[in-house]
């Protein structure tokens, strides 16, 4: 039975036993571990059925910290660190010879970040060690936005998840590499893209990758719904195209004036991006408890956190 609490002291002795715990952020809940126990590594994987290939992200409870994770750090991480740390911005980054190769998943490189969530900060400043987390929730699952998610999930497998309440952001970090010294998008988040360029000027973009991916986030099908979920410009006429369905619908602002649907989730009545990211993995939770044959999601406009929407119900009806 997975124990819910807010107490760090019993969250440090789990981790200093080479235990996994539920740990909150303000993107989205992870199931961390001391990235320096193989056995606490391996257990992450082997709960989440996470593939070896696909890396962990290094989470560290002071900008310094960075320095100790990675090397040869580019002037522009510098620059996106200054104005993005603590906060949901993951760097990849040359790493330092002593990280281990699962995290990493034998490359190169090392995806860091200093996550803003006053619970998180508070437990890593206990802690002579990095944390690896990533979201907590089996691989390809709807990730957690809430203590409950963590323990629904890991019921029978996790002893703890510290409880920092609904996740503020919502949605996972934004991540940003440099190839060849190339700023490069690997995975659209809570920062938008927009915000990113307005420190660096223009990314690339690299945001698929299906074998030895760069960064977390970067598959095709990941974030997803057991019950079918399709991605919709015309919500309208994609109910009409599936006649006799079971159908709940996830939208921007306003309800569907659409008979026979037995639920609908409105993200955000006032029209606000932010708010609706925050919003969004409840309700794909509760839709998905709802046993219906469908869910058709509205496509929400392609800019600032609407991309990020978008990115992640793409990826949950693939």
């Amino acid at each position: 039975m997975v124990r819910i609490t807010t107490n760090i002291t019993d969250a440090v002795a789990c981790l200093n036993r080479e235990e996994v715990i539920g740990l909150p952020t303000e993107t989205v809940y992870g199931l961390a571990g001391n990235i320096y126990s193989e056995k606490a590594v391996k257990q992450i994987f082997e709960m989440k059925q996470r593939p070896f290939f696909n890396p962990l992200i290094v989470h560290i409870g002071r900008t310094d910290a960075v320095e100790q994770i990675a090397k040869n750090i580019p002037e522009q991480a510098y620059q996106l660190i200054a104005a993005f740390w603590p906060g949901p911005l993951t760097l990849v980054l040359d790493r330092q010879p002593g990280i281990p190769d699962l995290i990493t998943a034998g490359k190169d490189t090392v995806a860091v970040r200093m996550p803003n969530h006053p619970l998180a900060l508070a437990l890593l400043e206990q802690l002579d060690y990095p944390l690896a987390a990533p979201s907590a929730n089996p691989f390809g699952s709807i990730s957690p936005t809430t203590a409950q998610h963590v323990a629904d999930y890991f019921r029978d497998t996790l002893e703890l998840v510290l409880d920092g309440g609904p996740c503020e952001r919502g949605v996972e970090s934004t991540i940003v590499g440099f190839p060849g010294g190339i700023p490069t998008l690997y995975r659209h988040g809570s920062i938008p893209a927009e915000e990113i360029e307005s420190v660096l000027g223009q990314l690339t973009y690299v945001t698929r990758k299906e074998n030895a991916p760069d960064a977390p986030g970067m598959l095709s099908r990941h974030y997803a719904p057991a019950t079918r979920t399709v991605l919709s410009p015309d919500v309208a006429q994609t109910v009409a195209d599936n006649p006799g369905q079971n159908i709940g619908l996830l939208l921007f602002n306003r309800r569907a004036e659409i008979p026979h649907i037995t639920h609908q989730e409105v993200l955000s009545p006032g029209g606000n991006l932010k708010e609706a990211a925050m919003h969004l993995y409840a309700a794909m939770h509760r839709l998905d408890q709802l046993g219906l044959d469908l869910i058709i999601a509205q496509r929400f406009p392609e800019t600032g956190l609407g991309r990020t929407i978008n990115d992640r119900l793409e990826r949950a009806g693939k």
